[in-house]
């Protein structure tokens, strides 16, 4: 099989490129907004919806991928995702009207869903167990990667405020994911849920991992024949699912609800507010973005070795205590009117920890764990109801930001992102458990014996014990 011989690595190289896609679209739109409004006349709720239809398009998205990816594949679903991703790419830069930029914007948002969706899905099955958290953050790696890149074309671009340009070249990358899934082979979890267990084992046998590959697709297979079915229902009626479906939905809601999309996508608006000029403010937001990328790497070397759950209570500390000193500092200290003024320094620097928190704890590890907590026959629908949910937060957040921001002015606003950082540490020390170094087997295996799903199903088979 052609599709096989290919390296671990690039393997995962492409597998992740949807995430540079997710970053870019996400990202370019805070430094086009700022020219679009040369070409089209733009009303605030306009503005609004030409950021918000992508993400209505990403909740779509990621709400039908979930079950079309236990039902056509992983792989499948990333090659799909290019499709769309080029074609919205394409139509946004060739938009003759507002209508049609926010048309196109929803079509990208649906390839956003689904590779904010399948993507992470795609990385955990296929990395062996050691190294499964540093190869799953190669999506939060991408997605913060296409991010810096969306702010470097705004930079480059910003003299000529050509937004078409800015918009189009989303269409190089995801040509690039389209062109290079067609060769990689799909997850070996789903191959043996479809009853493909040779080529699960050509796959295992392609990738270096920790035990032989028939042992793995064993594994594999006595964990699938013990789950009871797939689909919305499985997920609501199956007791012993509820605990992981909550973490996953808390995991992932809370991502957004600690505002971390108000940076991404209104990081130039709020740098102007406090001074800075419209150029002045797109360099600045490199500042962010190389950050991102930094502090995305360092977490990429650590999520094996740390484990999850303490990064996640770290990046909590981390970002209540940037969001509370910008929050108190713009409450306390005169408008800013220029960017050596205290505030706008603060602001800066602020905005910055806060990112430097996130990407270096919940930005990746969120990713990471969602694929980690959900069992193999419902993961796919679970994670859609997951990421459809968290995409509902990130478009609430993005729509009620400049709301806010007009009515209790950015102090107050701040600290109640502080306040939603408080309440996700709570969440984590009561409710996630630790994942570092289990595999995805051993995971289920004891969700499914400390929730009694055993109890529930009498007449289930025994199962072999899965070592620790």
């Amino acid at each position: 099989m052609g599709t096989l011989r290919v390296s671990g690595w690039r393997i995962y190289f492409f597998g992740a490129l949807g995430g540079v896609l997710f970053g870019y679209d996400t990202g370019v739109i805070s430094g086009a907004l700022l020219y679009i409004p040369d070409d089209f006349k733009l009303t605030p709720f306009l503005q609004g919806a030409i950021v918000g239809s992508l993400l209505i398009g990403a909740m779509f998205g990621a709400a039908f991928a979930g079950r079309l990816t236990d039902r056509l594949g992983r792989r499948r679903l990333i090659i799909a995702a290019g499709v769309i991703f080029t074609a919205g790419a394409i139509l946004a830069a060739l938009a003759p009207s507002v209508g049609v930029l926010i048309a196109a914007r929803f079509i990208l948002g649906l390839a956003v869903g689904s590779a904010a969706l399948v993507v992470p899905l795609y990385l955990s099955e296929i990395a062996p167990t050691k190294i499964r958290g540093a190869i799953s953050s190669l999506n939060q790696l991408m997605i913060v990667v296409g991010i810096l890149a969306a702010f470097v074309v705004n930079a480059i671009l910003a003299s000529s405020g050509n937004w078409r340009l800015m918009l189009g070249l989303a269409a190089v990358p995801a040509l690039a994911l389209l062109v290079g899934m067609i060769f990689m082979p799909e997850t070996p979890r789903h191959l043996v849920h479809v009853g493909e267990e040779d080529t699960a084992r050509e796959v295992l046998d392609a990738i270096p991992g920790d035990e032989p590959p028939e042992e793995r697709v064993e594994e594999i297979r006595e964990v699938d024949q013990e789950e009871s079915g797939t689909g919305l229902r499985a997920v609501f009626s199956e007791r012993w699912l509820r605990p992981a479906l909550v973490v996953a939905i808390g995991l992932a809601v809370f991502q957004q609800l600690v505002g971390i999309n108000t940076i991404i996508y209104y990081a130039p608006t709020t740098l102007t507010d406090v001074g800075f000029g419209k150029e002045s403010a797109i360099y600045a937001n490199l500042v962010i973005g190389v950050v991102n990328v930094a502090m995305t790497i360092i977490a990429i070397k650590l999520v094996d070795r740390v484990g999850r759950k303490p990064m996640l209570l770290a990046g909590c500390v981390g970002m209540v205590s940037s969001l509370l000193i910008l929050g108190v500092s713009l409450s306390v200290l005169a408008q800013p009117q220029h960017p050596t003024d205290p505030a706008a320094i603060i602001t800066l620097v602020c905005l910055a920890t806060f990112i430097a928190s996130f990407a270096a704890t919940w930005g990746p590890v969120v990713w990471v764990m969602l694929p980690e907590v959900l069992p193999l026959s419902v993961r796919g629908t679970a994670m859609g109801l997951a990421v459809c949910l968290q995409w509902a937060a990130n478009f609430g957040v993005a729509q009620t930001f400049p709301i806010l921001l007009s009515a209790f002015g950015p102090g107050p606003v701040f600290l109640g992102y502080a306040g939603m950082g408080v309440l996700a540490l709570v969440f984590v020390k009561v409710l996630v458990t630790e994942t570092k170094g289990r595999s995805l087997e051993e995971i289920e295996a004891d969700l499914q014996t400390d929730y009694g799903k055993r109890s529930d199903r009498k007449d289930a088979p025994a199962r072999t014990a899965v070592s620790r």
